[in-house]
């Protein structure tokens, strides 16, 4: 089913959407989810607390591209879920890794000044200036948390041409960071 017939099915408010939805995106949210929970029950429930929110949203939102749609909200979910199990520790899986690499170039306490959202446009500013490959690579890593296996698949590439990429990145979006005034 074509997407536009899914959401026109969302705006319709028949309950087919969240089948049609799962039916053809629940691998793609499963995946997310699992990279940032590394528990397949905790990531059933976000996956199916973000179809819920889809319910709820749709309409009056109408997503241009349903897969970041959804994506995005079990990104959300998935993220807050995280942080509720890993309040008073730490927990392993790619998200924490991946949360480990990015220690040096950005910091949990952003200047009073600076919103995480104005930190979000540096970041996606300096994406923007880098090649294509590497933008792919830095938001399967750092969005999508896939693992550095998981990118080396994806994109053919040799695991320390990957590694490479992501140092090379995360020094380049420390520099630009200092160079836009953002505290780091």
């Amino acid at each position: 089913m074509q997407d536009s017939q899914i959401i026109d099915l969302y705006f319709a408010r028949n309950q087919e959407a969240i089948a049609a939805t799962s039916a053809k995106y629940n691998s793609y949210c499963m995946k997310i989810a699992m990279n940032i929970l590394n528990s397949s029950e905790d990531s059933e429930e976000c996956v199916n607390d973000a179809y819920l929110a889809a319910w709820n949203s749709i309409p009056p939102n109408r997503p241009e591209k349903l897969s970041a749609y959804l994506g995005k909200l079990t990104r959300n979910l998935s993220l807050n879920r995280y942080k509720s199990n890993t309040a008073e520790r730490r927990g392993g899986g790619e998200f924490a890794l991946s949360l480990d690499e990015l220690d040096d170039c950005i910091v949990d306490s952003i200047a009073e000044e600076q919103t995480e959202e104005e930190l979000g446009r540096y970041i996606s500013d300096y994406l923007y200036t880098q090649s294509k490959e590497m933008r792919q690579v830095f938001v399967r890593r750092y969005f999508f948390n896939d693992s550095i296996v998981d990118i080396c698949e994806k994109f053919d590439m040799s695991e320390s041409k990957v590694k490479s990429m992501l140092h090379r990145a995360r020094l380049g979006l420390k520099t630009y960071l200092g160079e836009n005034g953002v505290y780091i």
